[in-house]
């Protein structure tokens, strides 16, 4: 069985600020961390290939994380950043596919939660630009808070042709166990066929340091009802995941909460999705004999 990291991060401080960074409780992450960094901790959680995402809104990062991919057989697929809006973003897009590492580019993503307008990914020009990364055959990833997921149900529903990756689930509230409300909507983007969501990212939204299986298993539970094992897919979120637990907690935890599936569908929550959504099978090192 294959095993996909969809989602994880790098950056290096001495490069570019991460301003996202703030407030002693996210201390811990502010230093680097490398690719070198994380490949010893996949390696021994039994990892195979992962996909980085990006953390900031600035074009210079994605043509960074690209080059990463292309020196670093590990990172099968990028999800980088590119202004939407811009009226020459189906260009753009282009212009990174012909960047070294660029055949690696597999999505695009934008900072929605922090956008103030809840109906941000209705406006004319996103939308404009969504159906451009849709051109691309890219799909866009979906970083947004529990109240934007109405908003996220409607662009998804006015652009069909483009597969919406919902990440972190959404981040529901863990922490308090109140799920009605998040679990209604969810429901509703996953009605959809042209969007899945990514197992990741719970941990930091739990009680940290405290949290248990038992407090992620009905949020893991209702995204598998509501996507089915063949639209859900694993991440890690390292480095921010170790604001809560190590890289091989995490990993343990998404094979803990997928024990009870049949092998066909472990397989592709904790990987074949991935692989899938994001055409990685060209770009993935062989298995190990």
């Amino acid at each position: 069985m294959r095993i996909v990291d969809a989602h994880h991060h790098v950056w290096d401080l001495s490069v570019r600020d991460q301003d996202w960074i703030e407030g002693d409780e996210l201390a811990p992450l502010r230093r680097n961390f490398g690719i070198g960094d994380l490949e010893p901790e996949v390696r021994a959680a039994g990892v195979e290939a992962t996909v980085l995402v990006q953390t900031v809104t600035t074009a210079e990062e994605t043509p960074e994380l690209l080059a990463l991919a292309a020196d670093h057989d590990l990172v099968g697929g990028v999800v980088g950043w590119t202004d939407l809006t811009a009226p020459d973003v189906a260009d753009e897009l282009a212009r990174l596919r012909e960047l070294p590492g660029g055949e690696r580019l597999v999505g695009i993503r934008h900072q929605v939660q922090s956008e103030p307008d809840p109906l941000w990914l209705l406006r004319p020009d996103v939308l404009r630009g969504l159906n451009a990364v849709a051109e691309a055959r890219l799909a866009y990833d979906l970083v947004i808070l529990p109240h934007q997921l109405p908003a996220a149900t409607s662009a998804a529903f006015l652009l069909p042709q483009l597969t919406f990756v919902l990440d972190h689930l959404g981040k529901p509230a863990v922490a308090t166990g109140e799920r009605h409300a998040w679990a209604r909507d969810l429901q509703e983007l996953a009605a959809l066929p042209n969007t899945v969501a990514k197992l990741s990212g719970l941990v930091t939204e739990a009680r940290r340091g405290s949290w248990t299986l038992d407090d992620l298993r009905p949020y893991a539970d209702t995204a598998l009802g509501a996507f089915g094992a063949e639209r859900l897919m694993f991440g890690s979120d390292w480095p921010v995941c170790l604001l809560a637990a190590s890289y091989g907690e995490v990993v343990d935890a998404a094979r803990a909460l997928t024990a009870g599936l049949g092998d066909a569908e472990r397989s592709a929550v904790l990987g074949g999705t991935a692989t899938r959504v994001y055409d990685l099978e060209p770009h993935l090192r062989p298995p190990p004999p």
